[in-house]
C-alpha cells in the first residue's frame, strides 16, 4: 500500500468530518464516494461532471448571420408511386 497518515475526526454541524493531511494534496470542493468495509472507510474520488455549454443566450447575438435556405433537390419518382399511378389510370 502507500504511506500512512494520522487524522482525527471532529463534529461539523450535524456531520462528522475528517481533515486530510496537506501532503495528500486533496483539492477542496472535490466530490468523493465513501464505502464502508467493516471498520474501514474507502474513499474514491468521483469523476467531475462533464461541462455543458448553454447556447440559449447566443440567439440573436449575430443578426448578420442568417440560416441558409433549404436546398431544393429533385428526385426521380419512386417505383411504387409509378405503379400506383398506373394502377389508377387502368381503373379509370
Amino acid at each position: 500500500m502507500g504511506q500512512e497518515y494520522n487524522a482525527r475526526s471532529f463534529r461539523s454541524g450535524n456531520s462528522v468530518a475528517i481533515r486530510m493531511p496537506a501532503v495528500l494534496r486533496v483539492e477542496p470542493g472535490a466530490d468523493w464516494t465513501v464505502v464502508a468495509q467493516g471498520d474501514d472507510l474507502v474513499l474514491r474520488r468521483k469523476e467531475p461532471a462533464r461541462r455543458t455549454i448553454d447556447v440559449s443566450g447566443f440567439a440573436g447575438k449575430a443578426p448578420w448571420l442568417k440560416p441558409l435556405p433549404p436546398e431544393l433537390r429533385e428526385f426521380e419518382e419512386r417505383p411504387s408511386a409509378i405503379a400506383a399511378r398506373l394502377g389508377d389510370d387502368k381503373a379509370a
